[in-house]
């Protein structure tokens, strides 16, 4: 046994199924995906380690447990269309790419997206696309099965529940630190949504978000 894929297997088991990521097909997607891959060569050594690693421009991936418990709140059907707000290093995708049928992702860092596209590339992911654009500017409706934030929001924006299909998930992490809700909006129909609080984390904002106005005295 390699060491990576020791690593791998200690990720999910010590990791994943430790913080109730469950869901046998998303377990299956992330030790199938070869996460040191993605990530930037100098931090390879952490490619399994329970952190963030830095990226291009300031930007961070996300720890393995987190990218888990939120690929698992999508509950992502093999005939699904997802959209996910926010590229990191490639490797969330790669592991939805395993669970959806197709993967499109909007990306406003052009060095973040090429690095991406040539992880997925090297990791023979073909059913990702990534745009260079701004996510919180999504003007689409009823397009997409899921939707996943990568980058959390510290206003809700309501436009990316109204970019889901009837029956779509949408996961977004909001607030500020040193709290923050992910939560799973569910559209039920024209102008119905369901909303459930699943846990609280802290990732950094999504960039351009629109941000709360400063309380002035």
């Amino acid at each position: 046994m390699t060491f990576e894929s020791q690593a791998q297997q200690q990720m999910i088991s010590q990791q994943l199924r430790c913080w109730s990521v469950l869901d046998q097909r998303v377990l299956t997607s992330m030790a199938e995906t070869p996460r040191e891959l993605f990530v930037p060569l100098a931090y390879r050594d952490l490619a399994f380690a329970d952190t963030s690693i830095p990226l291009a421009d300031g930007q961070i991936t996300l720890p393995p447990k987190l990218e888990g418990r939120l690929l698992q709140a999508l509950a992502l059907q093999p005939s699904d269309l997802l959209l996910v707000i926010g590229a990191g290093d490639g490797y969330v995708l790669a592991c939805a790419a395993k669970l959806a049928r197709q993967v499109r992702c909007i990306e406003v860092n052009s060095n973040l997206a090429a690095a991406a596209r040539q992880n997925l590339l090297t990791a023979a992911i073909n059913n990702v696309s990534i745009e260079v654009r701004d996510g919180s500017k999504l003007d689409e409706s009823g397009a997409f099965d899921a939707i996943l934030v990568t980058g959390s929001l510290p206003v809700y924006d309501p436009r990316f529940e109204r970019a889901l299909r009837h029956g779509g998930r949408l996961v977004v992490i909001t607030g500020d630190a040193p709290v923050m809700q992910v939560t799973k909006v569910t559209r039920l129909g024209e102008s119905q949504w369901h909303r459930e609080v699943l846990f609280e984390t802290v990732i950094p904002p999504l960039p351009l978000a629109t941000k709360r106005p400063a309380f002035v005295f």
